[in-house]
């Protein structure tokens, strides 16, 4: 009885701030204007299709490139000293200290005409996702690829596997629980934002995530019924 102690402020929490919301909100969707039964919410969600589309396709864009950034920069970081290790993981934690508008606004300011004029393109918003987001790809593949225990690779180097054979053999199948969290953690924000887009992207660029911001405010029905959608499409890509 005392193990299970520990996880009744996590079922606690689940419950009051996930279960509870998640069932509100279905619940919402599936209620038509007179209160009743209806799927009227989730015909109106369809006029969407588009966005989603897009904002799942920038969402793959910028997680395929977060990983190609952090996967050579998070093996490279586990060579370093343990105190050069600390430093490089404060200065990739510097920019999370800065609030996520203000961090839009500064690629604002650069992508604009005294910049590479890359301001209000898929491009930038592409650019503006991998950004906030890269450290979430970095750090979990770089928790799990320090943990790898180096008896491993002197063992593989001592039957005569070259540098090539020890990381595709060792480290690569050893990492992939580092890659599966980095892009659910990357993959999941960059689907659903609603701020990148809003500030970085033309009106060609909006995404899923403004849509719900702009429709839940004058619609909740129809703003609940994008969400379970949404929610749905990634739960299938991951």
């Amino acid at each position: 009885m005392k193990s299970r102690k520990p996880s009744i402020p996590y079922i606690i929490w689940m419950a009051v701030f996930t279960m509870i919301p998640m069932i509100m909100v279905g619940i919402t969707a599936f209620t038509g204007k007179n209160g009743g039964f209806s799927f009227e919410a989730f015909e109106k969600a369809f006029f969407y299709k588009e966005v989603f589309l897009r904002s799942l396709w920038i969402a793959l864009i910028s997680t395929a490139i977060c990983l190609l950034i952090a996967y050579p920069l998070a093996y490279m970081l586990t060579k370093m000293k343990p105190s050069t290790q600390n430093f490089v993981n404060m200065l990739l934690m510097i920019p999370m200290w800065m609030n996520f508008l203000l961090r839009i606004y500064a690629w604002v300011t650069i992508l604009q005409s005294n910049g590479p004029h890359m301001i209000n393109t898929q491009g930038a918003v592409i650019l503006g996702m991998v950004y906030n987001y890269i450290p979430f790809m970095i750090l979990p593949i770089y928790t799990v690829m320090s943990k790898i225990d180096n008896g491993l690779i002197e063992a593989a180097q001592d039957l005569g596997s070259n540098g090539f054979h020890v990381f595709s053999k060792v480290v690569l199948p050893l990492s992939i629980p580092g890659v599966i969290s980095g892009i659910t953690l990357v993959f999941v924000p960059s689907a659903s934002t609603f701020l990148v887009a809003q500030y970085l992207g033309g009106t060609n660029d909006i995404m899923i995530g403004d849509i719900i911001d702009k429709v839940f405010w004058t619609d909740q029905s129809t703003g609940s019924a994008i969400s379970l959608i949404l929610m749905v499409f990634i739960l299938v890509f991951l």
